[in-house]
């Protein structure tokens, strides 16, 4: 065996990541490179020239797009190679690795990627050393050394020594010992830890100081929130008998609840809300348990059966909101990632199936020059892009729809990144078993394996930084990898794996120390069991480490080896690392020597008592609704106010989100013919197997400004503004449900205390007064960079459930209807109208119900003004408004304007004007007509700079030369019917593999449409694993008549590229035999998204055989903006020469989703004009407006050539597409036209086999 290193090139027509590079780079940095090269290098290890030959294109590079070569010429140029740390998950490598032993499963090799950029040979080192300091991210990568071929670094195991001396610490030197450690304790916690170990007779190793340390974080322990209040008094203002009067209503319902012995902290004030409504009898519906990782609700969900019969079943709905503020700011892309995957593991430890997903992100300016940015600071433009990149990645990977995102603007942001994740998950309720853990229970440890990413992750974010400080965080962030979580979320939906489990918790800050250790009070672990992702981890970074995709549960000792089985047919790996003891103790060893001992008791003391002393401010008495928009006339407010950071139009940045994935989705981020009216709420179907119409239905609040003017009043309107969305879009407020999200600067003095204070009286007073409890929630405590201060942040984030049937949209919908805002007005010390807000809401539930109301819109930022633009951009309907040109622009929170069919008789409805024909699409405000079109430029154009909405296409051509006079082949009716026995019943076999994730999506479908559905997920973990799995597909496919490949990211799409993986299974051998004795006798084949990267790069399509592919083959590849896209596109049915197509008639159009980064179909004109004439171009995209064939996006998305979205093989058998037809069923997709939604493929599978 031999090690080898490989450059792999894409060819110029494939450069798009080179282009997009030479541009970023010449923009940001104000250079004029006229050119640059962008190659992936791997260095590999233990390969044979035989292994590295068949591997060179079917796993590091493809024939048709790239150059892989064994030596590169840097002679005479300036490059620059990059390769991340140590330690750092690298999914390419990772996923290489996979592809590879599909090749060889008995192969032992290891691989290391990186990245070389080169430069012409006259580029100056003054702007080679710029673009180092620009692309390398100190944090997560560094400069590779090309000279050397090294494997993978496997340092030592750093022995954990005992930490002598430590019980005779004198008192001054405390605080020196934790600055010299790098504790994230003070001075009185170490004493407390200096005095117990002197009971316990000896000095704590380092690991049992850094568990201690990791315990009482700020992140773990909320030591800020659980800081006692000595004393709390108010300044002089005109608010201040108001919040003395909450103060008094928070002391008054302490005492009714029997709580004046507790701790006066701010945890006690986030909590009591719901305390004290469930002592109301106004939360009867929380489900009580000493598992509460996520927020938990009973719901009654309304089902339709197979035999369509309805029926009614208890679940449990959860929701954890979760940030990940210091990670993302210092490594955007592995902190937003693992910020969204640490919050669906929260929910996921509850046994829930997460299934909708929100995001809401707080930035500085992100149009601020590079060479603007703060010292020691990443870009505000690079934090936002690569953030939303890594959380986008790992959702869309994952398989959860994400259907709302919004950055935040506030020029606090730059002192550290806002990233919060808000999920939901759902069960049914008998299929959760909660126990607590006896003697004799064992722990499992599920998923992914430990390195040093996050180790100290918990200290960390809990610390204030500094430019020295953000210069030595690397081992503090974490890393995701999708693809195990999604086999962990697969695990956990199947009701005979959670009926085993008595108690689960999920890893995120402390790792095992944490997850483990929180399970039970008496546990012995084994840190020499715990799986490693390399060598040389000591026992501390074992205990602490903080590597995502990790589950810990607590099951019963007789049921182990069935939970490893059921854990061996997902393709988790799983471990026996500890047993539940009587000892109430926490024990860790390392095989026989005991490493940690500490008595539960004192783990839970959470250290020293702090105190603290907090004022609340005095409020400034003005208007904090009046907004001033610059601008000589009306026109040019309204064009400035389309351009304020917060109104404008984020598509390019939402569109990134997979917003359709589980079939759930009621409505889309945008909505109308034109897909330009933005929703406000995020409303998915709960994941039933059966037909419902039941849906959670969820919305944030938050106003960074009107929260630094009065924090009481910035967290009433939160919890204000989020009920009105949701009322707005059809559901009621009355029974919503909340989760808080707190972010404040570090606590400093009596005014920095009162900020969270204020805040967290004016929740509670919305609560009580609503009757709407908080019953979860988040803090994070150190937005403090030097010195700047993040904005004082409750953030409100509610929910509720709500029948997709009456679910509206605000884009304007009928001409004639008219035009009412329901008008909420502020008392006179700006609070809330609690009463008024109820009544107005009440009605509006109401006129929705009656089907009177179609469509309405929340005011926020942008007033009155930005609710009329945005509601009529979604289908360029004329409208014409009348209203009070100073108000038009202020905030109005709680208000809502909506269209109506007829006339609103209520005393808050103001009448302000008419939908009119949309012939001229014209709004006409106050007289002044305004072209909607050019409105909506406006109101994208600044954003798109950032984040470009649409790409011009890299191949502009429609149609292949010589297709003039070409009569496209029309194959006979007889030749596409089923020639075998008629079957009622087929069988689709659906195979699951790394990274599959519309798996659920298409059986449903298929389910639906009458066949039977078989599935079996491909097990690679060991040489033994991939030997039988591709033994058990081979079986299912000689039985099946449907072969599908469902949509997802096969590996992650990785080593870049989709569908290697699958395309790499597809040509074993014995597959290959199977899958063409299956088209032989007449089955069909299927490949949705990466489904069809993975038909067209092994062959399959649109040759209709494996193992054809050459230089000269279409492709599937990078879309032309360079970014994941979801969407709706329309496409025109091109041939009906398939039973897929059965009943089809050319020139039809579907209305179809659309989520992917590589969905470029690539083809050279003979071959395109060869499918074409063939009659095998199944699909293309359409303008929806002209109906026409375009190449312009974003109609035609990813500028696949021809506009080609889909195609058949020769005989019409295997059909391959990239838009996502299984994501579609009733009550889906509301705010889109609802002509071809419907697009029957699965139905015309199953009639074909019957002979229909």
């Amino acid at each position: 065996m031999s090690n080898y290193r490989i450059y792999v090139e894409k060819y110029p027509e494939f450069q798009v990541e080179a282009r997009s590079l030479l541009s970023e780079l010449n923009e940001n940095l104000q250079l004029e490179l006229p050119s640059l090269r962008y190659l992936n290098v791997y260095d590999l290890f233990g390969f044979s020239e035989d292994l590295l030959e068949k591997s060179r294109y079917s796993v590091f590079g493809e024939i048709v797009t790239d150059s892989v070569t064994d030596e590169c010429d840097l002679s005479g140029v300036k490059y620059i190679a990059v390769e991340y740390l140590p330690g750092q998950f690298d999914q390419r490598a990772a996923s290489a690795v996979d592809c590879v032993r599909l090749i060889d499963p008995s192969a032992q090799v290891s691989i290391k990627s990186s990245k070389l950029i080169i430069l012409p040979g006259d580029t100056t080192d003054e702007v080679v050393e710029k673009i180092k300091k620009y692309y390398i991210n100190a944090v997560e990568s560094r400069v590779k050394d090309l000279s050397k071929l090294t494997a993978m670094e496997q340092p030592e195991v750093t022995p954990v020594p005992v930490l002598e001396g430590l019980t005779a610490l004198a008192e001054e030197e405390l605080a020196p010992y934790c600055k010299k450690m790098g504790l994230a304790m003070n001075a009185d916690d170490l004493r407390e830890v200096v005095n117990y170990f002197k009971t316990e007779g000896r000095d704590p190793s380092e690991t049992e100081l850094r568990i201690l340390d990791t315990y009482w974080s700020d992140h773990c322990r909320h030591t800020t929130f659980t800081t006692e209040l000595e004393d709390i008094d108010v300044e002089e203002s005109f608010m201040k008998e108001e919040i003395d009067g909450t103060l008094s209503l928070y002391m008054k319902i302490r005492q009714e609840l029997g709580r004046e012995h507790k701790g006066l902290n701010l945890m006690d004030m986030a909590c009591i809300g719901a305390r004290y409504l469930k002592a109301k009898g106004l939360l009867d519906d929380m489900e009580v348990s000493e598992e509460n990782n996520a927020c938990s609700i009973y719901v009654d969900v309304d089902i339709v059966n197979d035999e369509g019969e309805m029926t009614t079943e208890k679940w449990l709905l959860q929701f954890k909101n979760e940030t990940h503020n210091h990670p993302t700011e210092i490594e955007p892309f592995g902190g937003a990632a693992t910020c969204l995957g640490g919050a669906i593991r929260d929910p996921l430890s509850g046994r829930a199936y997460v299934y909708q997903a929100m995001r809401v992100t707080g930035a500085g300016d992100i149009y601020l020059p590079v060479a603007d940015t703060i010292p020691g600071k990443l870009p505000q433009s690079i934090i936002s892009r690569k953030a939303a990149h890594g959380y986008s990645s790992y959702g869309n990977q994952i398989g959860l729809a994400t259907t709302h995102v919004r950055e935040v603007y506030h020029e606090g942001y730059v002192a550290k990144r806002l990233e919060v994740g808000a999920v939901v998950g759902a069960v049914k309720a008998d299929s959760v078993r909660r126990e607590s853990p006896a003697p004799g229970d064992v722990v499992l440890l599920l998923g992914g394996r430990t390195g040093r990413d996050g180790v100290g992750g918990a200290t960390g974010s809990s610390k204030e930084h500094t430019e020295e400080s953000l210069e030595t965080c690397g081992s503090e962030v974490q890393k995701g990898n999708a693809p195990e979580e999604r086999k962990l979320q697969r695990l956990f939906r199947r009701p005979e794996v959670t009926k085993l489990i008595k108690k689960s918790n999920d890893f995120g800050a402390g790792g095992v120390s944490v997850a483990i250790g929180e399970l039970t009070e008496g546990l012995d672990i084994y840190l020499d069991r715990v799986p490693v992702k390399y060598s040389g981890l000591n026992s501390t970074e074992l205990a602490i480490s903080e590597s995502q995709e990790r589950m810990s549960v607590v099951i019963e000792a007789k049921d182990k080896d069935q939970m490893m089985a059921y854990c061996a047919s997902e393709n988790v790996e799983v471990t026996y690392v500890a047993d539940v003891t009587d000892r109430k103790r926490m024990r860790m060893f390392y095989g026989d020597k005991v490493i940690v001992d500490l008595s539960r008791e004192f783990i839970d003391s959470a250290g020293a008592k702090h105190y603290a002393k907090a004022t609340v401010g005095a409020v400034e008495n003005r208007n904090p609704f009046e907004r001033t928009v610059e601008g000589e006339d009306l026109k040019e407010k309204i064009f400035n106010n389309l351009q304020d950071p917060n109104v404008t139009s984020q598509k390019g940045l939402i569109e990134m989100f997979d917003s359709t994935i589980g079939r759930s989705t009621v409505l889309m981020p945008f909505g109308g013919m034109l897909q330009a009216t933005e929703t406000q709420v995020s409303v998915q179907k709960l994941p039933t197997d059966g037909y419902t119409d039941t849906a959670s239905i969820m919305a944030f609040g938050y106003n960074p400004f009107i929260a630094s003017w009065s924090p009481y009043h910035g967290a009433a309107y939160a919890v204000v503004e989020a009920c009105a969305k949701v009322v707005a879009a059809g559901a009621s407020y009355e029974k919503m449900r909340f989760s808080y999200q707190e972010y404040f600067e570090r606590m400093t003095d009596r005014k920095s205390w009162g900020k969270p204070l204020s805040a967290l009286m004016g929740a509670l007073k919305m609560q009580v007064e609503f009757g709407l409890p908080s019953i979860g929630g988040k803090d994070s405590m150190s937005g403090t960079f030097e010195n700047i201060n993040v904005p004082p942040m409750l953030m409100a984030f509610g929910i509720t459930t709500v029948d997709a049937e009456t679910v509206i949209s605000p884009e304007l919908k009928y001409e004639g209807n008219k035009l009412y805002l329901i008008k909420h007005t502020p008392l006179a010390n700006y609070m809330p109208d609690v009463e008024q807000l109820k009544a107005n809401w009440n009605y509006v539930t109401e006129q929705i119900a009656d089907e009177k109301i179609v469509s309405g819109y929340a005011l926020g930022f942008g007033g009155l003004a930005e609710a009329i633009c945005k509601m009529s951009f979604g289908n360029g309907l004329d409208a014409k408004i009348t209203y009070d040109e100073k108000e038009l622009f202020n905030y109005g929170y709680g208000s809502i304007l909506v269209e109506a069919e007829g006339e609103l008789d209520y005393p808050n409805a103001i009448l302000i004007g008419e939908v009119t024909d949309g012939e001229d699409s014209e709004l006409t405000i106050n007289g002044k007509k305004f072209d909607i079109f050019e409105l909506m430029d406006v109101n994208s154009a600044r954003f798109a700079q950032v984040y470009p909405d649409t790409a011009e296409a890299y191949n502009q051509k429609l149609a292949p030369a010589g297709l003039e006079g070409v009569k496209p082949y029309k194959a006979k009716k007889a030749d596409l019917k089923y020639k075998g026995e008629p079957v009622e019943k087929p069988i689709a076999y659906l195979p699951v593999f790394p990274g599959t994730n519309c798996d659920y999506d298409s059986a449903k479908a298929f389910r639906t449409a009458g066949a039977e559905v078989r599935m079996s997920v491909f097990c690679n973990l060991t040489e033994d694993d991939i030997f039988r799995s591709i033994a058990e597909m081979k079986k299912n496919i000689d039985e099946c008549h449907i072969l599908m490949l469902s949509g997802g990211f096969s590996a992650g799409d990785e080593p870049d590229g989709s569908g290697k993986f699958i395309a790499n299974v597809l040509n074993n051998k014995e597959i290959a035999d199977a899958i063409h004795a299956l088209i032989d006798r007449g089955g069909l084949i299927l490949g949705i998204c990466n489904g069809f990267q993975a038909l067209v790069k092994s062959g399959l399509l649109p040759y209709g055989r494996l193992g054809m592919v050459t230089k000269e083959s279409p492709t599937l590849f990078r879309n032309d903006i360079n970014r994941h896209i979801s969407q709706i596109v329309t496409t025109r049915v091109g041939t009906t020469n398939s039973p897929w197509l059965k009943g089809f008639a050319i020139g039809d159009l579907h209305t179809i989703a659309v989520s992917h980064g590589e969905g470029k179909f690539v083809v050279n004109e003979e071959l395109a004009k060869e499918l074409f004439a063939n009659g095998q171009v199944a699909f293309q995209y359409v303008d929806p407006i002209d109906e026409e064939v375009t190449m312009e996006s974003p109609y035609n998305p990813n500028g696949s050539y021809y506009a080609i979205e889909g195609i058949i093989s020769r005989n019409g058998q295997i059909l391959g597409k990239m838009g996502h037809t299984e994501r579609f069923e009733g009550n889906l997709f509301k705010n889109i036209m609802d002509e071809g939604l419907e697009q029957p493929l699965f139905d015309n599978a199953v009639a074909y086999f019957r002979g229909e």
